[in-house]
């Protein structure tokens, strides 16, 4: 599903060069869990940033279901995105003046949905993550661990080929972010792809597997074993 070879990202910083990844190459199959983990600093958003098209690198190649993306035009880039990926944050991205459904149906309708497809759609996201009774809330209505899942039902609404998610559990409490990572997990017994930068070992380790960065390049890359296994 994804494919990245010799991936470099620099900074300007004053009149230094800052190397955030350094020549990274790695692939991600259809339908892994897959957790980049490492210190503050280590490149773990950086990184997240290049492979969901957000951000360019200075160096390397991205390959997202065969197409190679960096060879795309900023419009391209724009539709690409839209149509196969799905982004979580961990400061939420809702937008304030709007409900839950209405901040879900967004996406759908740059995608070219008419108003009531658009809806339905939303409708169906939310539902699955539990929201079914917070459709019409504002964000400032909702808990943190509810405009998470808001988030993430207008991450999955579209039926994206891969996942983003930037630290999704970094502003919620244990038990709200238990939550918001068996959301994840369902969702990977789906079949769905998953990309998720997180600081937290106890998340990382429910995945398939975890990239573990270290001042811009990769010092471990490895499978989790499953119980029963």
């Amino acid at each position: 599903m994804i494919e990245v070879k010799n991936l470099t990202k620099s900074y300007i910083s004053g009149d230094s060069i800052l190397t955030v990844l350094k020549n990274l190459s790695f692939s991600v199959p259809r339908g892994q869990f897959l957790a980049i983990t490492g210190r503050s600093g280590s490149g773990k958003s950086t990184l997240l940033y290049q492979l969901g098209l957000l951000d360019h690198p200075n160096e390397g190649e991205i390959t997202i279901d065969d197409y190679n993306v960096l060879s795309l035009d900023k419009d391209a880039r724009t539709q690409f995105r839209l149509n196969k990926l799905g982004y979580v944050f961990q400061d939420y991205a809702l937008i304030p003046e709007l409900s839950a459904l209405e901040n879900v149906m967004i996406p759908l309708l740059m995608l070219g949905r008419g108003q009531e497809r658009a809806r339905v759609e939303a409708m169906v996201a939310l539902e699955k993550l539990g929201l079914s009774d917070r459709m019409q809330n504002l964000p400032s209505q909702l808990s943190g661990g509810q405009q998470q899942r808001v988030s993430i039902a207008r991450a999955i609404a579209h039926k994206p080929q891969i996942i983003f998610a930037d630290e999704p559990t970094a502003n919620l409490d244990t038990e709200t972010s238990k939550a918001v990572l068996d959301a994840f997990l369902e969702l990977h017994r789906e079949g769905q792809t998953i990309v998720m930068v997180t600081h937290e070992q106890e998340y990382a380790e429910m995945t398939d597997r975890i990239i573990v960065l270290s001042d811009g390049k990769i010092m471990e890359d490895a499978l989790q074993r499953k119980k029963g296994n």
